[in-house]
């Protein structure tokens, strides 16, 4: 399993040699590896095994906090900024023993998950006076918040001691990640702004999907021993590895459900999405090869324009219907990233957190600064609030030319319109549901929201044309997530 992740994470990255690290929650018996790898070669050299975990622990809050395990995780990470870190020393006196070298024990006297059918025990609920929130009757609390923020920071804590450890012990200036812990880009970033490593490669599908590229990649070169061609961008193909669908196969499938679209050229595709964001509008895109990866990177996206300051919300309730607290991705033109973030490297799978540049910032008043929890979401705090989380940070997404031609001629064309070269792009799905794969999901989704309008290579439906015995039920048809 482990092996799996490796390989995911080293064959496809653009090093020759480089040191590895996967975490996650549990594969056959580790939950933690070290591994070098060498032109066509891995080769694991430490590891921790289960129950100890980081990924565990990190569900086991998840859990306590009242969201799903295996899919929630991200929803305490987007939390975290709202807290303050007030946990910390508890979680560390109690619940871990972390060496300095970063090697771990769970104390599974907390914990259920190796003997029981849940995450954590009535132990656990009492280091921190509160039992597991229920969440379909507790609201989130401060309280909430500052375990959200207390673990997150726990975590860092870990990964920046493994990672500082690998640095010194084997005295490599690349890493590469993987693993499902590799999915949270807030700890990732910490790594990057630790200044060890000279480059750091992650595996967009950092979760357990990535090991099918791992497994067959091991394959070729390990056992079949083929040669390794290296070269200075990753072998990812930007993770457009998906299925696209042809002009006459989208068209049969939109009669089929009596929809009405018009058919562009792709020029005047690009004009006329890049005017409808920049007046507000909300747009399902749907391009080329589907991305392969829990993130949606401009083929599979629902689009907005990041400088309206009721955007998130309206995104997260009349579309998304999630929470309101949860932040959206910004895609920047590539060669801009430097003019709106503190970002020197190129984010292109959307796996970094950046602070945005305070030529970007506006200044909060004093009156502004004492507010807190979900007061926050209030404050216009940004020229981009759409994709401003409330302490300035942002998943950065960094759209290339070679990689997504289509895609960064849309942000060119907007930033013309707006000088704004900056969208926000999340997932098209709602809570709970799979991104859209084909036309017809699209369509559903499209016809189940507020979307305004659904571009699908060159045609595009306006929510306006469709006829009201269409519009289906959608809000209430997946569970939370």
């Amino acid at each position: 399993h482990h092996l799996s992740h490796a390989a995911s994470a080293f064959f496809p990255s653009p090093f020759k040699k480089s040191m590895i690290l996967t975490i996650d929650g549990v594969g056959e018996w580790s939950t933690t590896t070290i591994s070098s790898g060498y032109q066509n070669d891995i080769k694991i050299l430490e590891e921790i095994h289960y129950p100890h975990s980081i990924g565990l622990l990190y569900s086991a809050f998840t859990y306590y906090l009242g969201f799903k395990v295996n899919s929630g995780e991200y929803k305490v990470m987007g939390l975290a900024p709202y807290g303050k870190p007030k946990y910390e020393k508890v979680i560390l006196q109690k619940l871990i023993d972390l060496k300095d070298d970063g090697s771990f024990k769970l104390n599974q006297k907390y914990f259920d998950y190796s003997m029981g059918n849940k995450m954590i025990n009535d132990k656990f609920e009492k280091i921190f006076g509160i039992p597991s929130r229920k969440p379909e009757t507790e609201n989130l609390t401060q309280f909430h918040m500052d375990v959200a923020a207390s673990i997150q920071q726990v975590i860092e804590i870990i990964i920046l001691k493994i990672t500082e450890y690998i640095y010194k012990k084997y005295k490599c200036d690349n890493l590469c990640l993987a693993g499902g812990v590799a999915l949270n880009c807030v700890a990732n970033s910490k790594i990057l702004s630790q200044k060890k490593f000279k480059n750091i490669w992650i595996q967009p599908a950092a979760g357990d999907a990535g090991g099918s590229i791992g497994a067959a990649l091991s394959i070729w070169y390990q056992k079949l021993n083929n040669s390794r061609k290296n070269s200075k961008t990753d072998k990812m193909k930007g993770s457009y590895l998906g299925t696209s669908f042809k002009s006459n196969e989208i068209e049969e499938a939109f009669l089929e459900v009596n929809a009405k679209f018009k058919k562009y050229n792709e020029i005047d595709i690009i004009k006329l999405t890049a005017e409808m964001l920049s007046k507000g509008k909300i747009i399902g895109w749907f391009q080329g090869r589907m991305e392969f990866g829990p993130r949606a990177l401009g083929n599979r996206s629902i689009l907005a324009d990041p400088r309206s300051a009721k955007m998130q919300s309206e995104l997260n309730l009349k579309i998304k219907f999630r929470e309101s607290f949860r932040p959206f991705a910004p895609s920047i033109l590539s060669d801009e990233k430097e003019n709106w973030f503190d970002l020197n490297t190129s984010s292109p799978y959307m796996l970094l957190v950046s602070k945005l540049k305070e030529s970007k910032k506006i200044r909060l008043t004093q009156e502004n600064l004492k507010l807190e929890g979900f007061d926050l979401l209030k404050l216009n705090r940004s020229v981009v609030p759409a994709i401003t989380h409330v302490d300035y940070s942002a998943r950065v997404q960094t759209v290339h030319e070679e990689t997504n031609k289509r895609f960064y001629n849309l942000l060119k064309e907007f930033d013309r319109i707006t000088n704004c070269p900056v969208l926000v792009n999340t997932s098209f799905n709602v809570r709970g549901e799979p991104i859209v794969f084909s036309p017809i999901d699209a369509y559903r989704c499209f016809m189940g929201t507020e979307i305004d309008f659904l571009v699908i290579e060159n045609f595009v439906l306006d929510k306006k044309d469709q006829e009201t015995s269409s519009f289906i039920s959608y809000k209430d048809k997946y569970e939370l997530d």
